[in-house]
């Protein structure tokens, strides 16, 4: 069976990512341009496409009548046109929990770095801010210990969970927040609007859909009475990009840290680039997944699936 893999980049360099068991004839790309007739050209002959991020539409798929699969090396399948799939007999597989290591521990160097204002400080020891000080120490922006504050998490998964563990390990309250606009279905839940107001932190770990698009919004910042740092490893379009500026802005909130954004890379002219100089604002570039290990494990992973898909269809 012939594979291609039309965005091999998006991988670190130095991560073995060999064919598949039953791959016979294997092709990867870097990168894949967003032109629907160079994918089309690319995959005339595969019987599996491999890919992260490449939109696959209808016109795509329509046009691979050897495609038999199309493997994702990510949880996240809003980039494939799932009816298509389904109208064409193509399978559509992801890949799930190969990040559980390497999500929450980035998502605590965010809220470390954004509480203890770390890079920001680190600019003042290094362009002479210190020393033109003459003290000992420099404390111009307040550090925040995680001990005693509260957490509330929105999307309670095994990532959801895994940071809940390591937040308790700090000594944090940890509040597990129900769906907006329902009541909590046991102890374990606290009503959305509640976990809003009580939280010091407020960490996203929730899919994006129609339910979560701009959930943090104009109305749900006004409702965080603590000015909580908001922490966002989830997907950019679950914060209103401008809203949360604005709220920033106004010291409604603390501060913000994210590895995700609307438009990734992230566009030019994302109101949030205006407050990446905020000594509590941190951005990474959607890597909290991509430690070495979980790249291994994801690739693990997908090739057993692509393996055993193959395996089912030779029987």
């Amino acid at each position: 069976m012939q594979a291609v893999f039309l965005d091999k980049g998006t991988f670190s360099e130095g991560i073995d990512l060999p064919a598949p068991i039953g791959v016979s004839d294997y092709i990867t790309y870097n990168d894949t341009p967003k032109d629907t007739s160079v994918i089309i050209e690319r995959c005339k002959d595969a019987d599996i496409i491999i890919t992260n991020k490449v939109q696959i539409g209808a016109e795509v798929i329509e046009q691979l009548p050897k495609l038999k699969l199309i493997q994702l090396t990510a949880t996240g399948m809003n980039n494939v046109d799932q009816e298509a799939c389904d109208k064409h007999g193509v399978a559509l597989f992801n890949v799930a929990g190969y990040a559980v290591k390497s999500v929450p521990e980035h998502t605590f160097m965010l809220m470390l770095t954004a509480m203890r204002a770390g890079i920001h400080y680190h600019q003042k020891v290094a362009d002479g801010t210190w020393l033109a000080n003459g003290n000992f120490c420099l404390l111009d922006i307040p550090l925040i210990d995680l001990e005693d504050k509260t957490l509330g998490i929105i999307g309670i998964g095994t990532i959801g969970k895994r940071v809940t563990e390591i937040a308790r390990a700090f000594g944090m309250t940890v509040l597990w927040a129900e769906h907006q606009g329902s009541e909590p279905r046991s102890d374990d839940y606290t009503a959305f609007d509640e976990v809003l107001a009580r939280a010091d932190v407020i960490s996203l770990h929730c899919p994006l859909n129609e339910q979560t698009e701009h959930l943090i919004n104009k109305d749900t910042l006004a409702k965080m009475v603590k000015q909580p740092l908001i922490v966002n490893v989830a997907r950019g379009g679950i914060v209103d990009s401008q809203a949360l500026t604005d709220a920033i802005n106004s010291k409604q909130i603390i501060g913000y840290a994210s590895d995700v954004f609307e438009q990734e890379p992230i566009a030019d002219n994302d109101p949030l680039l205006s407050i990446s100089d905020h000594p509590r604002v941190i951005f990474s570039p959607h890597n909290a997944w991509g430690s070495k290990s979980a790249q291994e494990t994801l690739w693990q992973m997908l090739s057993k699936q692509v393996a055993d898909f193959i395996d089912n269809h030779h029987q």
